[in-house]
């Protein structure tokens, strides 16, 4: 590798922000990133936060999920940040917290799931690299993980 990709790489890892859903995935998705050595990172839970409908889970509750998240990604990257957002539109918390905490890059590990499953969701790995402005990492899942 030339110094001119060494620098762009150092740049795109620069400031990694890391949606997590959970203390499993936060934890899975933390090692899976972790030989991409990134400088900086920052986990990022969003509270599904109805708006004008109830919400899925009690605030507190997603709160502690969020903590305990936040622990997960810690076990792997000490240093790690963290942020937590209140939205309903999850890839759309994912952006705003992007350019709130100025990442370089947005890295996840697709949750899986099939077709209809996707659809449903409104398949959001696609919206995520599609409709992002900035780059996002999509990180490899282990082969056993459905």
């Amino acid at each position: 590798m030339d110094s001119e990709d060494e620098s762009h790489q150092r740049s795109l890892l620069s400031h990694v922000l890391v949606p997590v859903a959970n203390e499993d995935d936060a934890l899975k998705t933390a090692k899976a990133l972790e030989p991409y050595n990134p400088d900086h990172v920052t986990a990022l839970h969003i509270v599904e936060k109805g708006e004008g409908v109830p919400n899925k889970t009690p605030v507190e509750q997603s709160e502690e999920l969020a903590e305990e998240s936040y622990a997960s990604v810690r076990t792997v990257f000490p240093d790690a940040d963290e942020h937590t957002a209140y939205a309903r539109d999850i890839v759309g918390a994912i952006f705003k917290s992007a350019e709130k905490v100025n990442a370089s890059a947005i890295a996840y590990r697709s949750r899986g799931g099939n077709r209809i499953i996707q659809f449903l969701s409104g398949d959001t790995s696609l919206k995520l690299v599609t409709q992002g402005d900035r780059p996002v990492i999509a990180l490899p899942r282990n082969d056993t993980e459905t």
